[in-house]
């Protein structure tokens, strides 16, 4: 996206700083990143395969052990808005621990109005069966905007769109559904719209549509279905230049038969065609935590608890340009640098990824430490040196200074 900082030298993908975030984020230049997804602890108190309990940091009881967190994590959002660009994004991942505080937080550090979604994210289809309560089997993932009035986030998909939408066939075997031409949202009228209540004409035998009159062609204006005048979405400059794409039929209204205009919205416009990502991702389409496992099981062993699966971060990805400069301040396994690699891989992309953890010891007895990883960034740097040797792309490891 721009030519300002970067995660490595030109062409390596992936690097890797192990220290402090806090340390190596107040070291990078102003607007270095595009896009920043961090997966901090959540305060559960578990402390899997690393350290994620605040308890009797700042006072005590809930209140000072969720204070305490926050505290931690002020300084290190605050650092990660000032090296975003300002068409960037960020997202972090969370559970219901802390969900209720970060939200409040991300609203304090970059604004109510930056914020873009909660989005619920289903890792666990089998739920949680251990302990009181639900089964739990979501998580949430809090996006905002560097600066949403430039904000380069496109919330939308390919992948989504299916041959199910688009249920109509031309001749030529094209794919399509009809839309009706008629502006149906009610606001919308020959009051409050004037220039877009106009006749059209149209034959519903040879589906023909055109502003003017011609041979075997009835007059249409717009209305709805209860007979109240309406508007069309189109002017009459976009009609006559989009006359193939429209077509006449007759439909039944209230009062009758009727004669209407329709788009043809083609399954394969040109430019290609995405639909608005929903606020709910489902383990079937992203992956889950059991997949995650598999995943890091296959580069360099069954070594954490529960990390994020690559389908996560492809699909936050995919809402940025595929030369994006991603940052991810609490690298844990490494799952944002190897789906960075993935995704350069599958498009041809250019993106680049500066995996940041420090050298915090995994837990005692842990599998982690029972495999030799006596840290956890240990294990980010041997999966994205296994990454780098399987996918392509480099790996690259930068010094950084200890706090002090």
């Amino acid at each position: 996206m721009g030519e300002v900082g970067g995660a490595g030298s030109a062409g390596v993908w992936n690097t890797f700083a192990e220290g402090d975030n806090l340390d190596v984020l107040a070291a990078e230049p102003e607007a270095s990143y595009d896009l920043a997804y961090l997966d901090p602890p959540y305060n559960t108190g578990s402390g899997l395969a690393y350290h994620d309990d605040f308890k009797g940091r700042r006072g005590s009881g809930a209140a000072g052990r969720h204070a305490a967190w926050v505290a931690y994590q002020r300084p290190r959002l605050e650092e990660v808005r000032r090296v975003l660009t300002p068409g960037g994004a960020v997202a972090v991942s969370i559970d219901d621990h802390e969900v209720a505080h970060l939200r409040l937080l991300m609203d304090e550090v970059f604004g109510e109005e930056a914020f873009l979604a909660q989005v619920v994210v289903n890792l666990n289809p089998k739920g949680r069966q251990l302990g009181r309560g639900f089964a739990t089997s979501h998580e949430y993932l809090l996006v905002y905007a560097r600066d949403p009035a430039r904000c380069v986030l496109d919330a939308s998909t390919e992948s989504s769109v299916v041959d199910a939408d688009f249920p109509l066939l031309t001749d030529d075997g094209r794919r399509y559904r009809r839309l009706p031409l008629r502006n149906t949202n009610k606001r919308f009228d020959p009051v409050s719209a004037p220039t877009l209540h106009f006749e059209v004409w149209g034959d519903p035998t040879t589906g023909r549509v055109a502003t003017v009159p011609f041979d075997g062609a009835v007059a249409i204006t717009p209305v709805f279905g209860d007979g109240a005048p309406a508007v069309w979405r189109w002017s009459r400059p976009r009609i006559d230049e989009r006359g193939d794409d429209l077509e006449c039929r007759v439909v039944r209204g209230v009062g009758g038969d009727r004669v209407d205009v329709f788009q043809r919205d083609w399954r394969h416009p040109p430019g290609g065609r995405r639909k608005k990502l929903r606020t709910v991702w489902l383990a079937a389409e992203i992956g889950s935590t059991d997949t995650a496992v598999a995943e890091l099981k296959e580069l360099v062993g069954p070594v954490f608890d529960s990390p994020k699966p690559t389908g996560l971060l492809l699909r936050l990805l995919a809402t940025m340009p595929a030369d994006a400069r991603v940052l991810d301040p609490y690298a844990g396994s490494g799952t944002t640098g190897h789906a960075v690699a993935l995704a350069n891989l599958a498009d041809d992309g250019t993106r680049t990824c500066l995996s940041i953890n420090a050298a915090e010891p995994t837990r005692a007895g842990s599998r982690a430490e029972r495999a030799g990883f006596a840290t956890v960034s240990a294990i980010t740097r041997a999966r994205l040196r296994a990454v780098a040797a399987r996918i392509g792309g480099g790996f690259e490891e930068r010094e950084s200074s200890p706090r002090g």
